[in-house]
């Protein structure tokens, strides 16, 4: 087994789990990926100019591909400054991966190098934040990074990467490509829907979340008609969904706002 650099074996992760573009503006703290990516022509990298425009770039990409986006910022303030982006995803649930290149583990509660603690400083807003302490593990905590920005409610994963990590060369077997988990309902939990409905004299749906196909959207669409079911969105922002122009608590909608008792 060939030794990598830790820089390598991550895009070398991320190429197994097909990524094929990157978002970033270019630091220091995380050199050796950059060098790799050189290498890597099988992923585009895009060079932003502010890194809140990163984390808004890599957003939009998992919410039209429906794969996570993903983002490399330097530590501190570029940290920072991408978790706007982070908490739009958070409440979007749209699959992203944010990579932060952080101080080197010697230089660690220093308070050097515009050092933050990332996963506490994350933690609120992304489905799971963590650093990577040693390079054997970058291909596990890449395929959960990528399981978990993708399974159940989509959402942001947020990885720290400590500069001297990412510069050690070690032996590390890959990890398989981690597919995306359809879940299915419940079935008990839909039959006693079926019933509820049965009794109701006004029934609302409220709806949002990921994964809205056009498919999806004109069925349940027609199952609303049928029931005569009145819609309204749950999120601010929700992509193909069926009841998506009026949100429950928007004023514009009289009628929906009395459905649900929020005028008299």
């Amino acid at each position: 087994m060939t030794k990598r650099t830790g820089g390598r074996i991550l895009v070398d992760q991320l190429k197994i789990q097909g990524c094929d573009r990157i978002f970033t503006v270019p630091g220091e703290s995380f050199l050796a990926v950059l060098d790799a990516l050189h290498d890597t022509p099988e992923i585009d990298l895009v060079v932003c100019r502010q890194e809140g425009g990163v984390a808004y770039m890599a957003d939009a990409d998992g919410k039209m591909t429906g794969r996570p986006g993903v983002a490399f910022v330097t530590r501190g303030p570029g940290a920072t400054n991408a978790s706007a982006g982070v908490h739009v995803a958070f409440q979007d649930s749209t699959p992203m991966i944010l990579f932060i290149g952080d101080v080197a583990r010697g230089d660690r509660d220093r308070e050097g190098f515009q050092e933050v603690d990332f996963p506490a400083f994350f933690g609120p807003i992304a489905k799971w934040a963590a650093r990577i302490e040693d390079a054997r593990r970058i291909p596990e905590y890449i395929a959960r990074a990528y399981r978990v920005a993708t399974a159940g409610r989509p959402g942001p994963v947020v990885l720290a990467l400590p500069e001297d990590m990412l510069r050690d060369e070690i032996d590390t077997a890959d990890r398989p490509c981690v597919p995306p988990l359809a879940e299915e309902p419940d079935p008990g939990a839909i039959q006693a829907m079926f019933e509820l409905l049965k009794g109701a004299a006004s029934p609302i749906a409220i709806v949002g979340g990921a994964d809205w196909s056009p498919r999806a959207s004109h069925h349940f669409a027609n199952f609303a008609l049928r029931r005569r079911c009145l819609g309204g969105r749950a999120g601010r922002r929700v992509r193909r969904c069926p009841s998506r122009r009026w949100r429950v608590g928007d004023r514009r909608c009289v009628g929906l706002r009395r459905r649900v008792r929020l005028d008299p």
